[in-house]
Formats: C-alpha cells, sequence, structure tokens
C-alpha cells in the first residue's frame, strides 16, 4: 500500500507502488501480469513496469458500444476492495492529516476484514 498527496497521478502512483513492491523481489513469482484502468494508460508505464518488474500492464477497457454503467472484467476486485475499506468509520472520507495514519487505519481495517472472513465457519456442501 502507498497512501501518496492527492495530486499525484495515476501512473505515478503506480511507479510508487511497484517500487514498493521491489525489496520483496523473488517473494513475488507469481505476479507478472496487472490490470489497470484507462488512467494507467501510456507507453511509459507499461515499459517501466516491464523493464524494471517484468510485469505486463494489460489496460481493461470499456466496450466502445457501452451505454450506462457496467462491470468491466478485472476492475470490479480494486473497487470491491475500496467498498469494503469504506465501510469502516475512519476510511469511509479521509480524515488523516498525516499520510502515515492513512496508512496505519488501511491496515488496521484490512486486518479486520481478513479475520472475520477467517473465522468465519466454512460454507456447508450440500
Amino acid at each position: 500500500m502507498v497512501v501518496s498527496a492527492a495530486d499525484v497521478n495515476d501512473r505515478r502512483g503506480a511507479q510508487l507502488i511497484a517500487q514498493s513492491l521491489q525489496e520483496y523481489g523473488p517473494d513475488l513469482p507469481r505476479l507478472r501480469h496487472i490490470w489497470a484502468d484507462s488512467g494507467y494508460d501510456g507507453p511509459a508505464l507499461a515499459g517501466w513496469l516491464e523493464e524494471q518488474m517484468g510485469w505486463q500492464l494489460e489496460i481493461v477497457e470499456r466496450p466502445p458500444d457501452q451505454n450506462g454503467f457496467q462491470v468491466l472484467p478485472r476492475r470490479w476486485v480494486v473497487e470491491r476492495s475500496h467498498a469494503w475499506n469504506g465501510r469502516y468509520r475512519r476510511l469511509s472520507k479521509e480524515y488523516e492529516f498525516r499520510v502515515e495514519s492513512s496508512e496505519a487505519f488501511i491496515l488496521i481495517g484490512s486486518s479486520y476484514h481478513m479475520l472475520h472472513r477467517l473465522t468465519q465457519p466454512p460454507p456447508k456442501v450440500a
């Protein structure tokens, strides 16, 4: 997770996230492909990710004939994660003045969500 100022564009934010993941290096062997929306489009970011990290960036675009809202493949995963975080009062709006505080509350909310999922009984198979 990387929390930055609001004036950092999506492509620069993606580079910041990738740079923060470089320290894990061989611990991320399965990560090879990234799906993103059009805010991350452009040859500079795709080339940088390929060169620095060995990852392929694929832009998920809406169909040209789309009218109104439609769930796009792969993009719903990020939106779902934001929705889960938005359930927690401190994450529903931007209340924090310091980046470190924002990061801490995101970690707390994500940890709570994971613990909740881990403690649920397994679904019954019919």
